[in-house]
Parts: structure tokens; sequence; C-alpha cells
């Protein structure tokens, strides 16, 4: 506040360890940090490895529900467009994609809030009240994947089917969806599994602007609040924990290759 004594300032620069060397107050925050400890938040008091756990299984399940709901979407609808391009569907599927690349999620949240919570009530505009209060969230958090994913399946479907192999499993007389889903499909998903994972990663970052709009009790909406506060230590650790779930999901989409192609595992074994 305006009115506080120098007494009590000195006070508080001791208690929050300002008043010792920069140095020492780095390493002794990286140390303590390792250990999963972040310190005290400035606005309640308590410890900030417990405000960020309990919210943090919040983001994770909405932008787990998102990247469902993009790639359960957006990878038949890259097949269909791939194995029908130039069609009435490639057409609107492909301009589709590309509102939906372009699209904001605070805009698209909004609209959805305002059509499908204000003007049907048909699902909750805010707050985990009911599982159906994440439908719209989840819509908008993974809009911009789903039409990622779908130009992307859509471009290495198209470069798979024109294969030698492929024409070769037709010429035999295999059956075209057994041509598509066992032969194409499984060749052409590695660089979508490499968007995919990417993406995951993007959406919980992403999820700090869906969270703030629908009032999701996550970390992104606690991150948002916490620059308000000015709570430094929930800003800071927020920030790393972010980091380190891309990178942990980058690790194991690159772990998940070795399943989708036998030459990756065959230099697994090499190795």
């Amino acid at each position: 506040g305006d009115n506080y004594t120098p007494e009590a300032y000195e006070a508080m620069r001791h208690d929050l360890g300002l008043d010792r060397p920069f140095l020492i107050r780095y390493v002794t925050y990286i140390a303590d940090a390792v250990r999963g400890n972040f310190g005290e938040s400035y606005s309640t008091g308590n410890p900030v490895t417990a405000e960020i756990l309990a919210r943090l299984p919040n983001t994770l399940l909405l932008a787990f529900v998102a990247m469902i709901f993009a790639v359960v979407v957006g990878i038949p609808m890259g097949v269909i467009s791939a194995t029908r391009q130039y069609s009435i569907f490639d057409n609107v599927s492909m301009v589709a994609a590309l509102i939906g690349v372009s699209m904001p999620n605070f805009w698209l949240g909004l609209m959805l809030i305002l059509i499908f919570a204000a003007g049907l009530g048909w699902f909750p505009a805010s707050q985990f009240s009911s599982w159906s209060a994440l439908v719209l969230p989840a819509i908008t958090l993974g809009a911009n994947s789903l039409a990622v994913i779908t130009r992307m399946t859509r471009s290495t479907m198209l470069e798979t089917i024109r294969q030698d192999y492929i024409r070769t499993a037709r010429a035999k007389g295999v059956k075209e969806s057994t041509v598509i889903i066992r032969h194409a499909l499984r060749n052409a998903l590695i660089p979508v599994v490499t968007t995919i994972g990417l993406q995951f990663g993007f959406s919980i970052g992403g999820a700090v602007v869906v969270e703030t709009v629908f009032s999701w009790p996550g970390i992104g909406r606690l991150l948002v609040d916490a620059i308000g506060w000015r709570d430094t230590p929930i800003v800071m650790a927020i920030v790393m924990i972010l980091a380190v779930l891309f990178t942990v999901i980058n690790l194991c989409t690159d772990i998940f290759y070795a399943f989708l192609d036998p030459r990756i595992r065959a230099q697994y074994k090499r190795g």
C-alpha cells in the first residue's frame, strides 16, 4: 500500500530474500525449483506448487479433449480431401481449414458463447460445472489444430498415394479401403504425428486465452490472474512448467515414431 513504513518495507524485502545478492537468489531459486519448490504466492501466501497442481489437471484435460477433437475430425477430413482431390468436399474443407488457421481463438470463443450458450442455451458459457462445459472451450482450443492437421494430412496423403507401391497394391487388386488405410495412411502419418505433437504443446500454451474467455479454472487463467496481481513466483513457475511440458510432449512424439515406422525401430535396435 501507499502508507507503508521503511521498517515494514525492509522487513518484507528480507522475508522475500530480495536483500540478498542476485546470484545467490538465482542459484537458490533454481535449486528449489528442481525439487518442485517455487516459493510462496505473493497474493495468497500459499505454496506456488500447490496452487499450480490444483489447476494443472484442468488445463491438461482441456488440451487433451481439444486434441482428440482435432485428430478425430482432422485426419478423416484430410484423407477424404486427398482421395477426392478438387471435389466439392475438398474445396470446402480447405476453405474451412484456411478459416480455422486464420481465426483468433478469443473471437471464436466469444462467437460460440454468443450462439450456443447465450442464444440457444445448449452449453454452459463458463466454469467447469459439468462435462458439457468442456464442449465449447475444447472446440475453441482445437479449431486451429484441426485446420493444421487437416491440411498436413491432405498434403502427405497426396504425396503418398502417388508412390509406386500404392499403384502396385492397386494393380494386385487390393481393396481401395485397404490401400488407403493400411498402406497410404500409415506411411503418411509420421509428419502428421509431428504436427499433432507440436499442436498439443501449442494447445497447452494457447489455453491461456481460451481459459480466460471461458473462465476455465486452469493454469492459463491462473497465469493471467497472477500477471494482474504481479505475483512473480506464480508467473515464473507456470512459464517453466509450460516449457517442460512442451519438451516432454515432443520427446514422446519422437518415441511414438518407432510404433509407426519399422525402419525407425530397426535403427533403435541397431543403436
